[in-house]
């Protein structure tokens, strides 16, 4: 037990000594948090103030619109034609201007000209040109306060309800999923490297025959547990060090920068899922990873291998932008029960919707029931070929050192 114990300390120490732990547990949490805040910094400096106006200019080729041409932050003005207005615009008299052509009324097309590279128009400008044109149609048919209505965004105010009916104690929010994502994001990359690690570690022992020495000094399931727990411990500091971290940078970013980040409402179970995903999650990589490593050839072939369940990993983050609006359709309920992708799918859900409690219950289930059956495997097979270092195994010898073992 004392030598297994010098192998899981070593292990240990190895891991949490990598510069992709490193930077990984210290760092990225730091620069994800001022990200966001840079995020909303940048988004309410770039929001036009109330004291700014842009002059827009107007070609009207129906002839009814000339109401309304003060739009607060927008001010509209009139042009005889398209080459005054072009020359109004090269000469920085104005900052962009708009045709509207004789046929608007059936094509409901208008022109928009400017000097600026822009992906997409922005959403201001749309508004309040529509607001005007709008006002512009209206005017002679419909009073002055039902215009307004029409014209003003929907105030559309969302309450959640508990299932007796009462107000939820948490409410939706975009900021909700921000914690969720980040969360779900850092865990995979420490998962692929720990991954990747482990692997990396059980080639170089193979090379220098150290396995053939730890193998006679201890048995296979003793060290198999000890690399398994060694990679569940270096997990577990990892999510430690963020739980302490990550209310702090939170708060220091929510009054520095506020908006959604000081509406964050966590789920009440996030914190108690998260550590146990993340663990969970870390014990089968690490499961996954040793049985690849020990019956593959190289240490080349088992990353090969393992890029087959670490891309499987990605898959929730890859279609998040998908499901984000769909969270209980069923393949995101598969996906989060097959146990490759459930810690990260679980996380995800928990930031958009209530889970029902049986997913959760067969969600963690399965992953330690195939916890305990891949080391149960990988001890069956894994002192054969971890001694069978440049040997490609056949299935033969996989079948004979299963009945063997």
């Amino acid at each position: 037990m004392n030598r297994a114990y010098l192998i899981f300390k070593h292990e240990f120490l190895q891991a949490v000594k990598k510069v992709g732990f490193i930077v990984l547990t210290f760092i990225v949490p730091v620069l994800a948090l001022l990200a966001i805040g840079v995020l909303e910094l940048v988004t309410t400096l770039t929001e036009p103030s109330a004291s700014e106006v842009t002059t827009v200019g107007y070609v009207d080729q129906v002839g009814i619109f000339s109401d309304q041409t003060d739009q607060g932050l927008i001010k509209l003005i009139p042009f005889a034609s398209r080459e005054e207005a072009t020359r109004a615009l090269v000469s920085k008299d104005i900052s962009e201007y708009i045709v509207i052509p004789s046929d608007y009324t059936s094509s409901g097309t208008i022109q928009r000209y400017t000097l600026a590279k822009e992906l997409m128009t922005p959403q201001v400008t749309t508004y309040l040109i529509n607001s005007f044109v709008t006002w512009n149609l209206l005017k002679d048919d419909v009073p002055p306060e039902t215009i307004a209505s029409i014209v003003s965004p929907l105030n559309l105010v969302v309450t959640r309800l508990d299932e007796n009916g009462d107000i939820a104690q948490e409410q939706g929010n975009i900021g909700n999923i921000i914690i969720p994502a980040v969360f779900s994001l850092l865990l995979s990359f420490a998962l692929m490297l720990g991954a990747q690690s482990l692997i990396s570690g059980l080639g170089e022992e193979k090379e220098s025959r150290l396995m053939e020495v730890l193998l006679s000094s201890v048995s296979v399931r003793q060290l198999l547990i000890a690399k398994v727990l060694a990679l569940g411990a270096a997990g577990l500091l990892q999510v430690i060090v963020w739980l302490i971290s990550a209310p702090l940078l939170l708060n220091l970013a929510s009054s520095s920068f506020g908006g959604f980040l000081s509406d964050i409402q966590l789920p009440a179970n996030f914190l108690l899922l998260g550590v146990l995903y993340f663990i969970l999650g870390y014990l089968l990589f690490a499961v996954l990873s040793v049985t690849i490593g020990g019956i593959s050839s190289s240490t080349s072939d088992a990353q090969n291998l393992s890029m087959f369940y670490v891309m499987m990993l990605f898959v929730p983050l890859w279609l998040f932008g998908v499901y984000i609006n769909f969270p209980n359709s069923p393949i995101w309920v598969v996906l989060s029960i097959f146990p490759i992708t459930a810690p990260i799918q679980m996380m995800l859900r928990l930031g958009v919707s209530d889970i029902p409690a049986w997913q959760i219950v067969t969600s963690i289930g399965l992953l330690g029931l195939s916890i305990f059956l891949g080391l149960s495997f990988s001890a069956r097979i894994f002192r054969t070929f971890m001694l069978m270092y440049g040997k490609r195994p056949s299935l033969a010898e996989i079948r004979r050192s299963l009945k063997t073992a």
